[in-house]
C-alpha cells in the first residue's frame, strides 16, 4: 500500500509563510502526477495545486495562484508547497496524493490518504 507522509504544518500568523513536504512511498512517485488537497473542519476535501511528473507543468485553484507554489525532488520521492502570506481561512489540514485530472476537476487516484498535516492561521 502506498504511504503518505505530510509534514510542516503548524501555527503561523496571518502574512506568514510556511513549506509543506510530503513524503511518498510503495510507488514509483516519478511518474506520478502529485497534487495537495486540503480540509477546513466540516467541509470536503478541496483541491489546492498539482504538479507534473517532471515539474513541468502546474496548477492551482484560483484562491492560491501568486501566493502558493508547488514543487518536487523526485530523487527523495517528496512534493512540496510552499505558501505565503496565509490567512486565517485557510486554517485547515493539508493532503498530498497522485492525483488525476478530468477537465478542470481534480480528483485522487489513490485509495489511501495520509493524516495530512494542520495549519493554524491566527489573526
Amino acid at each position: 500500500q502506498v504511504q503518505l507522509v505530510e509534514s510542516g504544518g503548524g501555527l503561523v500568523q496571518a502574512g506568514g509563510s510556511l513549506t509543506l513536504s510530503c513524503t511518498v512511498s510503495g510507488r514509483t512517485f516519478a511518474t506520478d502526477t502529485m497534487g495537495w488537497f486540503r480540509q477546513a473542519p466540516g467541509k470536503g476535501r478541496e483541491f489546492v495545486s498539482g504538479i507534473s511528473w517532471n515539474g513541468g507543468r502546474t496548477a492551482y485553484v484560483d484562491s492560491v495562484k501568486g501566493r502558493f507554489t508547488i514543487s518536487r525532488d523526485n530523487a527523495k520521492n517528496t512534493v512540496f508547497l510552499q505558501m505565503n502570506n496565509l490567512t486565517p481561512k485557510e486554517r485547515t489540514v493539508y493532503y498530498c496524493t497522485r492525483v488525476g485530472r478530468d477537465g478542470s476537476s481534480w480528483y485522487s487516484l489513490l485509495d489511501n490518504w495520509g493524516k495530512g498535516t494542520q495549519i493554524t492561521v491566527s489573526s
